[in-house]
């Protein structure tokens, strides 16, 4: 008998179900993607029109529709295929490597494959911002940032924190404060879910570290009634040093950054308690942090923000001017700041992180929103080079269970 062909129907209730949405407003609303027919699917844009209980926090411009005129023909289906193909059949383009994913060792040397060039036809039509094909300098804003419901940014961190911590079985959180905003925003959050009393700010100056951060520290402690404690780093690093007088300034930086960590995870024990993280999504994404140091916690709720985004959420929260509107410093020496040391200011960044990393667009797409060649080829190789940083350990697989790929679900913990 002949086989059953396969029809491009879709089956009855698949795309209504996943367009069906919670009731739960999720914190970056993802916009819908292209439509590749120009009729959609019975149902479907009734139930993708129905809207959710609570709005998104993140609004994102929608993505461009094909149109009918524009659309590709349709390819056959699997089950047709013939034993010739059509000699007027187009190849299907080759999938670009995610931007995290490890280079090769001669990527650098490989020549970049040729995109298929658009028509004006079937170019992506922007709406909310309106984005212009050839940009001038003073035309990349309009690729901005999204709006963000910080209210609603607030209720999921608050009940991300008291959830996570009440998990293991424990009520109290701890965390260096050192007077910026990250760690103002994270002890904010921490003291909303589980209360002043439950959280621990600990600050850890160097010798060298500007007296204003200690000030500012103090201030926020004072604001969110929580306990402080003061621990003085600079004897613990000096005696390491002192074997080791031509240590490089970075090597000093990231020794501190560990000893701070050391003494978090010391109190977290002293206190049955869980050391929350401080690290924004810039940070993470850059690899501006380090391993072991800053970048580890047992739980970060503001690890899906970008700096752009804390400080909008700094300010939503009532924290104090003056540590929303200081220059960003890890404070590792006499007048270190962040976008100094980067070389590029963190609302540039962000505009451009958020357009690669979350919309995912190619770099022809970014350089028409007006953003800078170099600038994009920059950023892309610091994330990708940073991969390390954002994963565990890498474990060789010997066994068929095996700690890190094999152990992902309550199951796996006897539980």
């Amino acid at each position: 008998m002949p086989r059953a062909r396969k029809t491009a129907q879709t089956p009855p209730g698949d795309d209504p179900q996943r367009a069906k949405e919670t009731a739960q407003g999720s914190a970056v609303a993802k916009p819908s993607r292209a439509k590749k027919t120009a009729q959609p699917p019975p149902g479907d844009e009734p139930q993708r029109a129905k809207e959710t209980a609570q709005a998104p926090a993140v609004a994102k411009p929608s993505r461009a529709k094909k149109t009918a005129e524009t659309a590709p023909a349709a390819k056959p289906s699997r089950a047709k295929k013939t034993a010739q193909a059509s000699p007027d059949a187009e190849p299907t383009p080759d999938a670009e490597p995610p931007l995290n994913a490890e280079p090769s060792p001669d990527a650098e040397s490989l020549p970049a494959k040729p995109r298929k060039p658009r028509s004006e036809a079937t170019a992506p039509i922007a709406t909310e911002p309106v984005v212009p094909k050839v940009a001038s300098a003073s035309q990349a804003a309009s690729a901005r940032f999204p709006a963000t419901n910080y209210a609603l940014v607030e209720r999921l961190l608050v009940g991300f924190v008291a959830r996570e911590v009440g998990k293991v079985g424990l009520s109290r959180v701890v965390l260096g404060l050192s007077g910026g905003v990250d760690s103002a925003v994270s002890a904010a959050i921490a003291a909303r879910a589980l209360g002043g009393a439950n959280v621990l700010g600990v600050l850890m100056p160097y010798k060298s570290s500007s007296p204003e951060s200690e000030e500012d520290a103090r201030a926020v402690a004072e604001a969110l009634q929580i306990e402080t404690l003061l621990v003085d780093i600079s004897a613990q690093v000096d005696t390491y040093f002192d074997r080791f007088p031509d240590a490089s300034r970075l090597r000093r930086g990231n020794k501190m950054a560990r000893e701070r960590m050391t003494v978090l995870y010391d109190q977290s024990a002293a206190r049955s308690a869980l050391v929350i993280g401080t690290s924004n999504k810039t940070e993470l994404l850059l690899g501006y942090g380090t391993l072991y140091g800053d970048m580890a916690s047992a739980l970060n709720p503001i690890g899906d923000l970008y700096k752009t985004q804390v400080w909008g959420l700094a300010r939503h929260l009532g924290l104090p001017s003056s540590v929303i509107e200081k220059a960003p410093t890890a404070d590792l020496w006499a007048g270190q700041t962040d976008e100094n040391e980067l070389g590029f200011s963190y609302h540039e960044v962000d505009r451009l992180l958020y357009w690669m990393i979350d919309e995912r667009c190619a770099q022809d797409e970014l350089e028409a929103m007006g953003f800078e060649a170099g600038f994009i080829e920059r950023i892309a190789r610091m994330v990708r080079s940073s991969q390390f940083k954002r994963r565990l350990p890498v474990i060789a697989k010997i066994s068929a269970r095996t700690v890190d790929p094999d152990f992902r679900y309550s199951r796996d913990w006897g539980l």
